[in-house]
């Protein structure tokens, strides 16, 4: 519970902690940005750290100087490329075996959201779940367990990787330091995880509705 609690504090006051981080390690803030990036897409063991809230984060402190955009773009566009292709390689390695057998680490339901979305929108899905929290780590996975030949998969994973990265950085750097932002920056927080998380809402309501009329 305890380190529950503290994701909880860190994931809604992401500013503070971002804040502290930065004037306490200074340069060594992008590498901690890039190792957590790396992390959220990279490892399908770690979904739920912090991803569009994080990028907007730092995008707010770029808005200020506190961070450099352009090195932050470049850095964190490299994080969410590599983070993919490990992804897609373990994937590739584990083999559609994952779908077969129940994993301490795996949540089927993941697996099967996932799935879904290939289903309904096919290789765009590496693009699209770059959005979606969640979706967004385990789509390179899929991938690589399913039949898309990497090449195909990486010119999807660069593309969503820089249209990620832009969106949410831009957006911290334009609007974080508005004063109405900055004094309800939780809010916001919790604003974009809902806006991200909706599309996968809206997708299970409609899967059971269609469920339902079967």
């Amino acid at each position: 519970m305890e380190i529950l609690h503290q994701f909880t504090d860190l994931f809604l006051h992401l500013d503070t902690h971002l804040q502290e981080v930065i004037q306490t390690y200074g340069t060594w803030t992008y590498l901690l940005l890039f190792v957590i990036v790396f992390c959220e897409t990279g490892l399908v063991v770690t979904p739920i750290l912090p991803g569009d809230s994080l990028l907007f984060a730092a995008g707010t402190f770029a808005g200020i100087g506190a961070l450099d955009f352009g090195r932050l773009w470049v850095l964190l566009v490299i994080a969410a490329v590599l983070g993919d292709a490990v992804n897609y390689a373990v994937g590739a390695y584990m083999g559609p075996k994952v779908f077969t057998q129940e994993s301490r680490f795996l949540r089927r339901e993941y697996l099967d959201r996932t799935h879904a979305f290939y289903e309904k929108y096919g290789g765009k899905t590496i693009i699209i779940a770059r959005f979606v929290p969640i979706v967004r780590t385990f789509a390179p996975f899929v991938a690589g367990v399913g039949s898309m030949t990497y090449a195909r998969f990486a010119s999807f994973n660069v593309i969503g990787a820089i249209l990620w990265v832009t969106v949410c950085l831009a957006a911290g750097y334009v609007f974080g330091n508005v004063p109405i932002v900055r004094e309800h920056f939780t809010l916001v927080v919790l604003g974009i995880v809902f806006v991200s998380i909706l599309p996968g809402i809206l997708e299970y309501v409609r899967h059971r509705r269609d469920a339902a009329r079967r």
